[in-house]
């Protein structure tokens, strides 16, 4: 049974990624909503929660083969304006790595560390956030690397993720697992980013090597429920409303979709954001199999609206919460909370389950298979 540790641990869904064979010795989360449906689904009797800042290394027990951390990522994105590690919320990247440092001195370092958040982190403070991260790893003398991973490959959710994996120093990483030069796993601005890091930090560099997942086989429309639970569909006046807000080329794809509705297939559904432009409020629509990704900063806006086609005729509503559970590949007998906002939060702010899986079989668990393997070939 591999182990692990899991901080900013939100509702749990890098276990869930992560599987029965992986076993749970730490969580943490700060927010009290979060960690009541991680309780609801995990059980709390290693659940800590509290700021990250408070944690100490008496509470980690052994020495994990990981450590996944999805530090918040709303100071990374432009929810936050791009005011990056030293932000309120992302700077809590600095408590966690402090924790790492700490065991680390004992003899007691993660075999791996995962660190996730948005494609933005690139990117942000001109890039100087990932060389940041970058040096962490590479002063901590963990070999590392990042890729970006984006949930369409297995959903019908349009949402990219940066995923930064590092592998402690004195552990065999076969050869199988990197190559010399970047792969589809690493687009353009990573790849420059990458160009910009110091030197020394670019000696223990890996462009991480992993198979492309099977072709999705779910669309948008796939997960949409019949029969929403805390989620009523909108009046005629209400739908109106939010079509009034649309651009003319928003209302083109509309028109449209109602076209295709009433000669092919007689259920059609997209989403929409309302987003502001030039000033003026207004709902941009998406026909491509795919929703929008789900975003948590405050306020009303962040909340996915559905438009349902039936065969020419238009409703329209809000992603209900479970529709939200099923776009980050949750099962449907995941508990979620009973308030709208507190289970769409709690989703909106995970990691993409199959992501996590992926990550897990194709890397993880293959290096940890050779360093577990390793020393004990040595000895005998």
């Amino acid at each position: 049974m591999r182990t692990f540790f899991e901080f900013f641990a939100g509702g749990g869904m890098a276990r869930a990624g992560l599987g029965s064979n992986w076993d749970c010795l730490f969580a943490n989360d700060l927010d009290p909503k979060k960690t009541a449906t991680y309780a609801a689904n995990w059980g709390d009797d290693h659940l800590f929660v509290g700021d990250v800042a408070t944690v100490a290394t008496g509470q980690l027990i052994g020495q994990a083969d990981l450590a996944w951390a999805s530090f918040p990522c709303q100071d990374l994105s432009l929810a936050g304006d791009y005011v990056g590690l030293n932000g309120s919320r992302s700077g809590t990247f600095w408590p966690f790595w402090n924790v790492m440092r700490a065991l680390m001195s004992e003899n007691r370092g993660p075999c791996t560390i995962v660190l996730e958040n948005v494609y933005g982190a690139i990117t942000s403070n001109n890039g100087e956030d990932f060389r940041t991260i970058a040096s962490a790893f590479s002063t901590a003398g963990y070999s590392f690397g990042a890729i970006v991973m984006d949930a369409r490959l297995w959903l019908p959710q349009s949402r990219p993720r940066l995923f930064f994996i590092g592998v402690r120093g004195d552990l065999q990483i076969p050869a199988d697992f990197f190559e010399e030069i970047p792969n589809t796993w690493h687009p353009r601005a990573l790849r420059d980013a990458v160009a910009d890091m110091p030197q020394a930090d670019k000696q223990r560099w890996i462009w991480w090597n992993m198979p492309s997942p099977p072709m999705r086989n779910q669309n948008f429309i796939d997960v949409i429920e019949d029969n929403p639970s805390n989620c009523a569909w909108h009046t005629e006046t209400e739908t109106a409303y939010l079509i009034s807000l649309m651009s003319t080329r928003n209302l083109d794809k509309l028109q449209e979709a109602i076209a295709i509705s009433k000669e092919g297939p007689s259920r059609i559904v997209g989403g929409v954001y309302r987003r502001t432009r030039n000033g003026q409020q207004r709902a941009e629509i998406r026909f491509d199999d795919l929703a929008g990704c789900l975003r948590t900063p405050s306020g009303g806006s962040s909340r996915q609206t559905i438009i349902l086609i039936e065969s020419g005729n238009v409703r329209s509503r809000l992603l209900s919460p479970r529709e939200a559970a099923r776009l980050m590949g949750l099962p449907d007998e995941y508990a979620l909370p009973d308030n709208y906002n507190q289970a769409y939060h709690v989703c909106g702010d995970g990691v993409v389950v199959p992501a996590v899986r992926h990550l897990a079989q194709n890397l993880i668990e293959p290096i940890l298979d050779v360093a577990i393997a390793t020393p004990r070939a040595a000895a005998e």
